[in-house]
């Protein structure tokens, strides 16, 4: 039986409150809409975002823009050299940074997963240990690393390092909680001890998981190491910073268009290697 218009008007009719949420239930939404509304509405009043305000600062970007066309071409490989060394440092620098941050989270990730370490004190307290290291920005960090190891590539590894254990920690510790028991009891049941269990039972089921977060944190992480350097941890990024201090817009555009096609083949690159390792995924099944 299928209801006509006609009858759910006839029916709202009847009883208007069983086709409205409650009066304290509105209420409670317009306070919330309310509330929401004001803090917008103060944001905007107290960090003085302003039509004219924009509107000036849109012509000003536009100039700036204008300065960065036609881009500049390197015509001589002296010139050139310094800008693919400064790219090869960023991709050193997030290719390093990754590779230590996931060394030190994938044994730390293991007390964070419940259905491997059953002690709960323990395993609370090391996924608090996660959540305090990602607290911590990867600019701040690379901030504290230069003042206490000085200028270069090292100061940016470290800061990708430290930031990615906390992030990989936790994403490990949820792919190991999230995988099956049935294979694990398989090797149980064949007599394996604790270690092969996760060695042939767990393992397999976690190992995609992990890659597939190891090439898109190494992604992000390039890009990371771009704003790295604009605060002196080397890469390309002290380059960038250079050339848009010195107002050379051309150079910078230039510059900012070749990490564009650095990250975009990095990318078609880690998407290539997911399919040969962990398989294409058919969207359509």
């Amino acid at each position: 039986m299928s209801l006509t218009q006609h009858d759910i008007d006839a029916a709202r009719a009847r009883v208007p409150l069983a086709f409205r949420a409650p009066l304290p239930v509105r209420l409670r939404r317009y306070a919330l809409w309310a509330l929401f509304t004001g803090l917008f509405v103060w944001c905007l009043y107290d960090f003085d975002i302003t039509p004219q305000r924009i509107w000036i600062g849109l012509g000003r970007l536009g100039s700036v823009i204008g300065f960065m066309f036609p881009p500049h071409v390197w015509t001589s490989w002296a010139e050139f050299l310094p800008i693919l060394d400064g790219l090869g440092e960023t991709l050193a620098i997030a290719f390093l940074g990754t590779v230590l941050g996931a060394v030190v989270a994938f044994p730390l990730s293991f007390l964070g997963a419940k259905n491997i370490n059953r002690l709960n004190f323990l395993r609370l307290g090391t996924r608090r240990g996660y959540d305090v290291i990602r607290a911590f920005e990867t600019l701040i960090l690379a901030l504290i690393f230069i003042r206490a190891f000085g200028l270069g590539p090292l100061p940016g590894i470290l800061a990708i390092a430290v930031s990615e254990i906390g992030t990989f920690a936790k994403l490990f510790s949820e792919a190991i909680e999230n995988t099956s028991e049935k294979p694990i009891e398989g090797v149980k049941a064949s007599g394996g001890s604790r270690l092969q269990q996760i060695r042939y039972g767990l393992m397999p089921q976690v190992n995609p998981v992990i890659l597939s977060i190891l090439l898109y944190n190494f992604e992000s992480n390039v890009r990371s190491g771009t704003i790295l350097g604009i605060v002196g941890a080397g890469g390309i990024g002290f380059l960038l910073a250079d050339r848009i201090s010195a107002y050379r817009w051309d150079e910078a555009w230039s510059i900012i268009f070749l990490i564009i096609v650095m990250v975009y083949v990095i990318d078609w690159l880690s998407g290539l290697i997911r399919t040969r390792l962990i398989g294409k995924t058919d969207l359509a099944k």
